[in-house]
């Protein structure tokens, strides 16, 4: 609701105003009142109306002086003098300070109510254009923090130009010493109620996130996230890396059906270095796939295969190692660039010196094959796909010579396996993105929509939605819709004689000024332009 805070010294007037009018029936929040300005001021601090309705001569503080006040705190304010008609250099004032209407006493109650819903009309185009205005800025910043973290953890640009792009992010990356923390959280079953759970929980990590000076978190997408950790002069990195774990556990174990995965780097002491970095978590993050769920594990808990010197002893082996939905579960969901580290998880699991029986070694890759397969065959592949890419695995038995074929043959099956997959999701994301154009398409002129809105229409997470439609359409979710707004606009200009500021209702926008700015932007010229050249 839109509030409305009232100042008269008159108790009549006051009392009348306030009584006469239902003010929730129509639509806004009587906050308060008071006889002046001294008295009204620290009321209306704490009550943050959305308008202000002041008589001008009051004592102790009169109206103008109130609302000089009030603007300054408060610039988007809408600000309704009740004047008298010898006040006329009052209202010159007024004007420099900002005064949205001015209105002469005595004044009936629907006249006033008429003068309150047109001002509360503004007071609504001005939140849906900040709205949209907040929405394109967070969409942007998103994409740009993705595209300098993918260039940071490349390792290809210079330091000065690193904290250069960081500081026209608002980052300060100045550090001691550097880690980075990949995090990635999902459903644990087919809950119902996951995706609202999932929004809470992103945004209770994301305010915790922004409010220390020592993380930058990046949102990946279907990727999950990327933390880096940096050591300031107040605390040090194996701190800050201890206390944000802990809230993750903390904050994520008070979601039933939420579970969590990270991988943890080795700290670092130099911006450059963040390459080593970001290698050792995602080979950490990739084990996400051997371990059990809700866990942050860092490099240096991985087994280590070269100090493994156990003789060959199948007995030794834990049964739940050849667990296939383990490799199920990674040909699913894993990455193309996980697989090495994947192979090197699966293989330590065995043993290393277990992987020398050749036995054992026929039974892991078949084993590993006909997961793949049955994935295949399931996204609408046969094993020729698999055969055709990799070969015949019957025929290959130099496959089975050493563990270090099998572990190449491996990774083979796993990435062949992949990009099959990734082509059947690269066509579900049309059907997706498609589908989402529609829903654009049908609902643009609804100032109401939004990435959220649309992202739900399609029964994605906005973040995964926002990641999945710029990679697909090649431009944001704001710049699509105001593609299509345009094009609605420019349709409207070309057969009809609506004004610009009935067009700019027409396709969603409830502020003209807004519309005629953004149509400039666009399309190189202002509406009436346009109508002309046409």
């Amino acid at each position: 609701m839109i509030k409305v805070f009232l100042v008269e010294d008159e108790v009549i007037m006051r009392e009348g105003i306030r009584s006469n009018i239902d003010w929730e029936a129509e639509g806004f929040e009587f906050v308060g009142e008071a006889s002046d300005g001294e008295l009204a001021y620290p009321l209306i601090q704490k009550s943050r109306p959305d308008i202000l309705i002041t008589d001008i001569q009051m004592p102790f503080m009169d109206g103008l002086e109130l609302s000089r006040l009030v603007k300054q705190e408060q610039p988007g304010i809408k600000i309704i003098v009740l004047t008298g008609y010898d006040e006329f250099e009052y209202a010159k004032e007024g004007i420099r300070i900002g005064i949205t209407d001015y209105l002469l006493k005595p004044i009936a109650s629907a006249k006033l109510l008429e003068a309150v819903k047109k001002v509360g009309e503004l007071v609504v185009e001005e939140r849906q254009f900040q709205e949209t205005f907040d929405q394109e800025r967070q969409e942007s910043l998103l994409i740009a923090r993705q595209k300098f973290f993918r260039g940071l953890v490349l390792g290809r640009k210079s330091v000065s130009a690193l904290l250069g792009e960081g500081r026209e992010l608002g980052l300060d990356l100045a550090a001691n010493r550097y880690n980075i923390l990949l995090f990635q959280i999902s459903a644990s079953d087919d809950r119902e109620d996951y995706l609202e759970a999932y929004n809470r929980a992103v945004s209770e990590i994301k305010e915790k996130a922004a409010a220390l000076s020592e993380i930058f978190m990046v949102e990946l997408g279907m990727e999950g996230w990327a933390f880096i950790l940096m050591e300031k002069e107040e605390k040090d990195l194996e701190g800050v890396q201890r206390e944000f774990m802990q809230f993750l556990r903390d904050t994520l174990g008070g979601y039933e059906g939420i579970r969590y995965f990270g991988g943890l780097g080795t700290p670092v002491g130099r911006l450059s270095e963040l390459n080593k970095c970001y290698e050792e978590a995602g080979h950490a993050f990739a084990y996400r796939y051997l371990r059990e769920d809700d866990q942050i594990i860092g490099s240096g808990d991985l087994p280590d295969r070269i100090r493994t010197q156990q003789e060959p002893d199948l007995r030794s082996l834990e049964v739940g190692k050849l667990d296939r939905r383990v490799a199920e579960r990674f040909l699913k969901t894993g990455l193309k660039g996980e697989v090495a580290g994947f192979v090197d998880g699966y293989f330590a699991g065995f043993g290393e010196k277990n992987m020398e029986s050749l036995l054992f070694r026929q039974y892991v890759v078949m084993d590993m094959y006909f997961a793949a397969v049955a994935l295949l065959e399931g996204l609408g592949y046969g094993a020729e796909d698999l055969v055709e890419r990799c070969g015949d695995i019957q025929d290959m038995t130099v496959v089975f010579s050493s563990a270090q074929s099998n572990r190449e043959y491996l990774q083979k099956i796993l990435e062949a396996t992949i990009d099959l997959r990734e082509a059947v999701s690269q066509k579900r994301y049309h059907s997706l993105l498609k589908e989402a154009k529609n829903y654009i398409r049908r609902h643009f002129e609804d100032e109401d929509i939004s990435l959220n809105a649309v992202a739900a229409s399609v029964n994605l997470s906005p973040n995964h939605f926002s990641s999945i439609f710029s990679q697909e359409a090649g431009q944001t979710f704001i710049e699509y819709l105001t593609s299509v707004r345009m094009e609605r606009a420019k349709e409207l200009l070309r057969t009809t004689a609506m004004k610009s500021s009935e067009i700019a209702y027409a396709v969603g926008y409830k502020d003209a000024h807004y519309f005629s700015s953004l149509f400039k932007k666009t399309q190189e010229c202002t509406p009436g332009e346009f109508r002309q050249k046409v």
